[in-house]
């Protein structure tokens, strides 16, 4: 169950981080000693900067989900991660990593392929996963961490994801 004060702080970062990727990148390496907000018209306020603040984030889930419901959502978040790292694998593409948390690493094949694939998705827009390097290999990381991703959600997303890589693989046969 979510409270007024943790959509508030959730929906506050997500709009003030996510506002243009230059102001992401500003938000990410400021190291703000106050509280006072960003100078210059910054998409970041210094109040979500500052360590201690995203330290209210974690006391507001704390205080509204309880111990209890805080476990809920890990275990609930690591089971939808499991369930794309079963999909992906049954489907024939390699997870990369031990999914142990909330993470999927996956390759679809080559580096290039892997890439078209992450670009491919990200453009279809049923779900969002963006793309790293793991062990010198190109690879798209899932990153389930919202309290409100169902398993719903995770069909959907995975059934665009395979469908998606099933076209992008094809092009690179061809």
């Amino acid at each position: 169950m979510q409270t007024t004060q943790t959509a508030y702080f959730s929906a506050y970062r997500s709009l003030n981080l996510n506002r243009d990727a230059q102001g992401a990148g500003r938000c990410r390496s400021q190291r703000r000693t106050t509280l006072a907000p960003a100078p210059n018209g910054s998409p970041c306020s210094g109040v979500l900067s500052h360590p201690v603040a995203r330290a209210v984030e974690i006391w507001a889930a704390l205080r509204s989900l309880g111990t209890h419901g805080v476990a809920d959502l890990i275990d609930r978040t690591c089971r939808h991660a499991t369930a794309f790292a079963e999909g992906l694998c049954a489907a024939g593409y390699e997870v990369l990593n031990d999914v142990v948390l909330n993470q999927v690493l996956v390759s679809f094949g080559d580096d290039e392929v892997t890439a078209r694939i992450i670009d491919a998705i990200q453009a279809e827009g049923t779900c969002w996963c963006g793309g790293t390097l793991w062990k010198g290999r190109k690879a798209m990381r899932i990153s389930v961490s919202s309290w409100a991703t169902t398993e719903s959600d995770v069909e959907r997303s995975l059934k665009a994801m395979l469908a998606i890589a099933a076209i992008e693989s094809q092009c690179s046969v061809l």
